[in-house]
């Protein structure tokens, strides 16, 4: 049997065979049903994409009725329990977990790009004192591209693999300033010597003690969150 959907039109009674794949159907599709040759053509309508797919993802797959989560065919649980989040990150982006020594070298690199651009403080620090965080730190972001213009270059592998890395690294550095600047605290520098989640603990919440030491029950449960909210394509 082929895999098509009938669909009868009921005010001109025509019929039109439409392609299923993967138990979807593209919504282009129904732009051959129309009443007259000059209509635009039949639409969907989803208000919040209840039920529309927008990518067909190789590295994760969601059902929340179920409560399934994987990465790369990794249940969410397991990653979870056994895993860092860099240890996740890396298998998102390379499609299998890394080994120690690749691990080391994951980590070597992402440590080197923690440390943000003297000026892209200063930019952070042209906010007003009571801007929303989350506006710093997506306008901070988006300033990225403009200290790294060969970020562009999308079509180079390498240069894509960098720019993963900086966002990865230097991402938590700017969420942490952005909370800093709405207390009026100053920014905290990465701290090497810290996992990912404790650097970031660190460069949040760090006073006048000369060495920050993380709450290692906090670390794990953030560590966890990021795990959890790594990829969510669908």
């Amino acid at each position: 049997m082929a895999d098509t959907l009938t669909i009868t039109d009921n005010r001109t009674g025509r019929q039109y065979e439409v392609p299923i794949n993967n138990d979807t159907i593209r919504a282009s599709d129904l732009r051959q049903i129309r009443v007259a040759p000059e209509d635009f053509g039949m639409m969907s309508y989803d208000p919040a994409f209840l039920n529309t797919a927008s990518c067909r993802s190789a590295i994760t797959f969601i059902d929340g009725d179920k409560g399934i989560l994987r990465y790369r065919g990794y249940p969410i649980e397991q990653l979870a329990e056994q895993s860092t989040f860099l240890e996740t990150a890396y298998l998102l982006i390379h499609g299998g977990l890394p080994t120690q020594s690749q691990l080391t070298s994951w980590e070597g690199d992402l440590s080197q790009h923690a440390m943000l651009h003297e000026n892209v403080k200063k930019f952070m620090e042209g906010f007003r004192y009571d801007a929303h965080p989350m506006g710093i730190f997506l306008s901070t972001v988006g300033a990225l591209s403009t200290f790294y213009p060969l970020a562009k270059d999308v079509d180079d592998p390498a240069s894509r693999r960098l720019q993963m890395i900086r966002l990865i690294a230097k991402v938590p550095s700017i969420a942490a300033y952005a909370y800093r600047h709405s207390v009026g605290k100053p920014y905290v520098y990465p701290n090497k010597e810290l996992s990912y989640t404790g650097n970031f603990l660190n460069q949040l919440f760090k006073q006048t003690e000369p060495i920050y030491q993380p709450d290692p029950i906090l670390e794990r449960a953030l560590d966890v969150l990021f795990i959890l909210h790594a990829d969510h394509e669908q």
